[in-house]
């Protein structure tokens, strides 16, 4: 992989990462339209890694006072945040223990599944902008309706991100109109989705590392592009982050539904020409 290769494809991960249209998914279209082979899963866990450090940058007020809070060894409203998120991981860690070999194979199958994906992404953000929208009309008050993320919510919304984990299917698009579809506000489901994936791309990044997998002889990727397409995906992924918060809190996720759409339709297309 080129320098060139490197950084497209990592600024196309930051972008889409916090986007809710599938970073796993563009990146195979990427690769599939312009012949660019990243080697395995290496470049891709590490640009995941760096949008996983851009929503730290983005929200370390928050992470700060999650940490304080945890620390002081009593049952508060951060501890209880954090086992929120805990409790959202369980599926994600079910399916990274039990089908992670599984999901490898399904990341090589080409963009037909890719497209398939996109178009269900579309789906789903469409439903969830019209029951939002309705929600708030009937409402009628102007003031932001919903509440705040419940166990159950985390559960529900951890199962979407664990499903999410298909290439073409937005984890972000499908953790924050699943949450939205349960009734939580959509300030708190922005903030919940960034927060809830951190420790197990974290963690997907970690094993790989010390299964040497990051090695230039295992992932056929020098450490210049490597470098490069990280700090691509860090600064794209940091102003994606802050857009997308925005975003969702005045919920106009239609229009990355027709986005979906069409670039789904694209990807069907690509797969039987």
């Amino acid at each position: 992989m080129s320098w060139l290769e490197a950084i497209v494809l990592g600024a196309l991960q930051g972008l889409t990462e916090f986007l809710p249209v599938s970073s796993s998914g563009h990146l195979t279209l990427a690769k599939e339209i312009f012949g660019i082979d990243s080697g395995n899963l290496s470049f891709e866990v590490a640009v995941h890694a760096a949008t996983v450090l851009s929503t730290i940058v983005v929200f370390r007020k928050t992470i700060w006072d999650l940490i304080k809070g945890f620390f002081r060894f009593r049952y508060n409203a951060q501890t209880e945040y954090l086992l929120k998120i805990g409790v959202s991981m369980i599926p994600i860690l079910i399916v990274g223990v039990f089908f992670k070999d599984y999901v490898e194979q399904i990341f090589g199958s080409g963009p037909l599944v890719v497209g398939i994906m996109l178009i269900i992404t579309a789906c789903l953000l469409s439903l969830s902008d019209y029951v939002t929208r309705k929600r708030e009309k009937m409402a009628g008050d102007g003031n932001e309706i919903g509440k705040e993320v419940g166990y159950k919510e985390a559960i529900i919304i951890g199962i979407a991100q664990s499903i999410a984990v298909l290439p073409g299917l937005s984890r972000s698009g499908s953790t924050i109109a699943t949450g939205l579809l349960c009734g939580v506000k959509k300030s708190a489901m922005a903030q919940f989705s960034f927060l809830m994936v951190l420790i197990p791309i974290l963690g997907e990044a970690f094993l790989e590392l010390i299964s040497g997998e990051f090695a230039a002889g295992a992932s056929g990727i020098s450490a210049g592009p490597l470098a490069a397409g990280f700090l691509a995906a860090f600064i794209s992924g940091f102003l994606a982050c802050k857009w997308m918060i925005n975003i969702v809190r005045k919920a106009k996720l239609v229009y990355f539904a027709i986005y979906c759409a069409a670039a789904g339709i694209l990807s069907i297309v690509l797969s039987v020409c």
